[in-house]
């Protein structure tokens, strides 16, 4: 399947994504040491939402434009509340905006913390070129992400999260992820992992957990989350993200958010799952 970031920014997968990744973002700093951010497929990092691809699919209105004037009670509105402020200020520019995670990263990044961002795409190489070059701590890469990710582990910092997040155009990706995961768990074990996936076909999302807990890799929390009952030749409804390593409060957060967010995004069968693969 094709899940290019231009044509799906700021969608239901996108908001489930990169609350995730605030949440992983903010426990990282917590702590006074330095973290490293990877991300392996980067994206332009910025999306217009009223441009061709974004405004074609307008799937942001369901996502980050019902979420956005939404009021979440006190207790979720402080799970949320990070990465909604990081992205009202694009929403009110004109046109809209939606803040991709590289942009989200570098929001809650600090002095001492690093990002390295892969992008092989020419085209959105220069975009994020332009959204992010020469900004301090932040190093871009024109390359292949699984390649630059078994180059850049383990980092000096020895803290960190990778974002694993491929457009899913190759029918080969699941096994190139888990494979690159793999390897990058070997040489960086005590490193956080995030691989978002779509899920169109539920036994093949399955089978990608099952790839990675048979290489061995420990920790392994499986999220999922859709807004309407999946189905092949429909538009996505169903995603997920596996994370390895996950902070100590976060499957408690994602039983908090998940089901508050499945009712306020859901169009028709919505729902969540959250569960430990074997072994962690």
């Amino acid at each position: 399947m094709n899940y290019r970031h231009e044509f799906h920014a700021g969608n239901f997968a996108d908001v489930f994504k990169h609350i995730l990744l605030s949440r992983i973002l903010l426990y990282l700093r917590a702590k006074p040491a330095a973290f490293r951010y990877i991300e392996t497929h980067a994206g332009s990092g910025l999306y217009e939402l009223a441009s061709a691809g974004a405004g074609k699919t307008a799937e942001w209105s369901g996502g980050i434009g019902r979420l956005a004037p939404a009021s979440p009670a006190p207790p979720l509105r402080e799970l949320l509340g990070p990465y909604l402020e990081i992205e009202a200020p694009f929403l009110q520019k004109d046109p809209p905006h939606y803040a991709g995670s590289p942009l989200i990263a570098k929001a809650l990044l600090r002095r001492q913390d690093k990002m390295l961002l892969c992008e092989l795409h020419p085209r959105a190489f220069e975009k994020l070129k332009a959204v992010l070059g020469g900004e301090p701590g932040v190093k871009l890469f024109a390359m292949d992400g699984y390649m630059g990710l078994r180059a850049f582990v383990p980092p000096k910092e020895r803290r960190g999260l990778v974002l694993i997040d491929p457009p899913f155009e190759d029918p080969g990706e699941f096994e190139a992820a888990a494979d690159t995961l793999g390897k990058a768990w070997r040489k960086w074990p005590g490193g956080i992992y995030m691989i978002w996936h779509p899920v169109k076909d539920p036994a093949a999302a399955a089978a990608f957990g099952r790839n990675l807990a048979q290489r061995g890799i420990k920790r392994i929390l499986r999220l999922e989350f859709q807004v309407s009952r999946p189905a092949l030749q429909l538009p996505l409804a169903r995603c997920g993200a596996f994370i390895v390593n996950p902070p100590y409060l976060l499957p408690s957060e994602a039983k908090r958010i998940l089901p508050w967010l499945a009712a306020c995004l859901g169009a028709g069968e919505p729902g969540f799952s959250i569960n430990w693969l074997e072994g962690h």
